[in-house]
Order: structure tokens, then C-alpha cells, then sequence
């Protein structure tokens, strides 16, 4: 049997690894390397860094002025990591907020009749999610997030623009930067007294009574005349 030749090859073509050399690890063991360089790779440790440093970042800089490299590098990544788990920046605030569902999917049914209507039906998309027994609690929980010190950037600078006014947008309404905000006010004042203090008797109000009750209101919002009242709002 032959030997190999010196410089570490045998005559087979095969090189021997000199010991300085990275041997592969067994499957499922982490071997630490001192040569490596560069942010982290991908995995759920990863993902949840992201969130938290998103959440950090998103609750004390509001949403416009917080980046998805800043984010990254908060989170020791690359911004095309972030990219790849969460998709645009409006998609990573949404996974930061730990919504159960992506409330952009919830309304754009709602808009696809236009603005005729679109009062009663964004109300019964609302109350079909809140209504529920399993994501209510949910849903309260993040509001009552909110609502601690700070927490307001994420719903004023981050959820109203990225969720809330492109709905005006898609209805193609007028004045949508005066009409949204009226809307919300209506929606916000009622998640408080039903859902989050449960204030009798709307907290207990068939959800046929608060759609006819609420919708018209939230109609006028949308499309009606907000001439008076509304002349110093620019």
C-alpha cells in the first residue's frame, strides 16, 4: 500500500486537511468558528431579534422615523435578512404590533364595493374580528399597550398611515387626510367602550344595533358634507 506524498495529497487526487482546517461537525452540533465574519444567519432566534429591536425601535421613533437598516442593524443582520423574513416595512411594523391576523386583508373586502356602503361594511369587518372570542382578548391586549406611555407612536405614526388612511385612498374620497382621522375617532371610541372598559349598554349591544347605530356616522365620515364644523381643518 502506498504512502501519500508530502504537501498533503495522495496520488488519488484527495487533499488532506491540514490542522488548521474546519472538519465538518456531526449533524445537529455547533462547532464555533473563529474565522467567520459578517451579521448572524437566518433562524427563529433571528426572527425574534428583529421583532424586538422593530418594536423597540418602531415604539420610540414612530414609524417614519425608524428604517429597516436600523432595524437591522439593531438586530446585528443584514437589511436583506429583514427583507426576507417580513417583506416591505409596512409588513414588518404589522409583525411587530403581533396582530393574529394582517388587518389589510380583513378591510380590502370591505373597499371593493367603493365608497357607497363602505360604512356598514368596514364596520362588519371590525366587528367580525372583534366580536371574536379568540382574538378579541388579543386584540384588547395590544390596545391596552398602546395606550401605556409611548405606546401611542405605534397606533398615530405607524398602524393610522400604514392601515387606516390608504383606506381613504382606496375609496377615492376627498380630503381622505381629514376624513380618516374622523373615522378612527369613531372606531377608536368605540373599541374603548365596548371592548376595553365595557361601558353598558354598548358593551352588550347586539352587533346588528351597533352597525345600524354606528355605520351612518361613520358614513357621513366618509362621504358626507363636513363643511360645517370643519372650516379650520385644513
Amino acid at each position: 500500500m502506498r504512502r501519500r506524498a508530502a504537501g498533503g495529497t495522495s496520488r488519488a487526487g484527495r487533499r488532506r486537511r491540514t490542522p488548521l482546517e474546519v472538519r465538518p461537525a456531526p449533524y445537529g452540533v455547533v462547532v464555533a468558528s473563529t474565522t467567520r465574519r459578517g451579521r448572524r444567519p437566518g433562524s427563529p432566534d433571528t426572527r425574534a431579534a428583529i421583532l424586538t429591536e422593530a418594536r423597540t425601535l418602531f415604539a420610540a421613533q414612530g414609524y417614519a422615523g425608524t428604517s429597516v437598516r436600523a432595524v437591522a442593524a439593531a438586530a446585528g443582520v443584514d437589511a436583506a435578512l429583514v427583507h426576507h423574513y417580513f417583506g416591505t416595512k409596512d409588513d414588518l411594523f404589522l409583525a411587530a404590533m403581533e396582530l393574529p391576523f394582517d388587518p389589510r386583508h380583513v378591510i380590502g373586502p370591505a373597499l371593493a364595493g367603493g365608497p357607497d356602503g363602505a360604512g356598514e361594511r368596514l364596520l362588519r369587518a371590525f366587528l367580525s374580528l372583534w366580536d371574536d372570542p379568540e382574538i378579541a382578548p388579543v386584540l384588547v391586549g395590544i390596545v391596552r399597550s398602546a395606550l401605556q406611555p409611548g405606546g401611542e407612536r405605534l397606533l398615530t405614526q405607524g398602524f393610522v398611515p400604514v392601515v387606516l388612511l390608504p383606506v381613504g385612498e382606496a375609496l377615492g374620497i376627498d380630503r381622505p387626510d381629514l376624513r380618516m382621522p374622523l373615522v378612527i375617532s369613531q372606531v377608536a371610541g368605540l373599541i374603548l367602550t365596548r371592548y376595553v372598559i365595557g361601558l353598558e349598554p354598548i358593551a352588550s349591544m347586539p352587533a346588528e344595533t351597533v352597525v345600524s347605530t354606528y355605520a351612518p356616522v361613520i358614513q357621513h365620515f366618509l362621504t358626507g358634507d363636513l363643511s360645517n364644523g370643519t372650516k379650520s381643518v385644513k
